[in-house]
């Protein structure tokens, strides 16, 4: 086909809501893009374990460690998948790990905060996976084949951890009031930086208008970000305690709530590198990949040598 043929199948497939496949012919921009969203999301995943990983060993109790550990492990899984999902577009591991460790790459701003206390698990888990499962339950209908089979175990997982930080801040806001006041403590810090992983608002989103022309998303930041404010809302009134927004109120016209607006200021600081701990994450990467080097280093090897061994 030439094309124009090409381009009108591409269109078809979208329209009649069909997956695009790797073998299929796709626009070069619809590619990069696919790219971007896979690869942030897969650096997202393995970035994000290790806010949670700094308090495996200090888990106040034998179940919480090892729900913690299971949880780390499945964020860990996770990066795979999608990393696997993003080769398909014809990337290379290394080139997605590249752009990871040298700073092209972006991934969720928020694993750029400190976990100062173990209710960080809880808020962390409650807020963070829960805004995390309101983008990825629509990416199981995203257009692209490999991504939306990838992101139905993952939500299963996920959904999981949503109900593991849950439990952990129901736990402490019914314990002392010094418990409570942990987990409100973390609640107030999680709370604004929660509402900007759903990124900048849709005026000011350069890519959202292709996505949702694509259908690699089917809703947009805002009406995501509207969406779990509504449900977190009354999750964090039944345990007893307060949202950190002097102007949310129910608006009843819309049937959800108002709601104060982020600080763009600082999402922009954390995206470009100046958040609290990004050089601490991606020094921790850049730690990893080097100490792991004679692993890969040896697996080469090995293969190297059975490819002989079999010629």
């Amino acid at each position: 086909m030439d094309a124009t043929a090409l381009a009108a199948n591409f269109e078809n497939k979208l329209a009649k809501n069909e997956n695009i496949e790797p073998k299929d012919w796709m626009p070069d921009n619809y590619r990069k893009h696919l790219i971007r969203q896979i690869s942030q999301h897969a650096h997202s995943e393995v970035v994000g374990m290790l806010p949670e990983g700094n308090w495996i060993t200090r888990a106040p109790s034998l179940r919480r460690k090892m729900v913690l550990l299971a949880k780390v492990q499945d964020e860990g899984g996770h990066g795979l998948y999608l990393y696997s999902a993003a080769e398909t577009l014809g990337i290379s591991r290394e080139e997605l790990l590249h752009q990871l460790l040298s700073g092209k790459a972006k991934y969720s701003s928020i694993f750029n905060y400190p976990t100062l206390s173990w209710a960080d698990m809880g808020a962390i888990g409650w807020l963070v996976d829960g805004a995390a499962i309101m983008n990825q339950v629509m990416l199981q209908r995203t257009s692209y084949g490999p991504y939306a089979r990838a992101m139905v175990r993952i939500c299963k997982e996920e959904s999981f951890h949503q109900r593991q930080g849950y439990e952990i801040m129901s736990v402490l806001a019914a314990g002392s009031p010094e418990q409570k006041a942990m987990a409100q403590d973390a609640l107030n810090r999680f709370w604004w930086p929660t509402l900007m992983m759903f990124g900048p608002s849709d005026a000011n989103s350069a890519n959202s208008e292709n996505a949702i022309k694509w259908k690699i998303k089917r809703e947009s930041n805002d009406q995501l970000r509207q969406r779990f404010v509504n449900q977190t809302i009354p999750q964090a009134e039944l345990i007893g305690l307060t949202i950190p927004d002097a102007q949310l109120k129910w608006n009843e016209a819309k049937q959800g709530y108002d709601f104060g607006e982020p600080d763009w200021e600082e999402f922009n600081q954390v995206i470009h590198g100046n958040g609290p701990c990004n050089k601490e994450r991606l020094g921790a990467r850049l730690k990893a990949h080097d100490d792991g080097k004679w692993v890969r280093e040896a697996a080469a090897a090995y293969a190297s040598k059975r490819k002989l061994v079999a010629a």
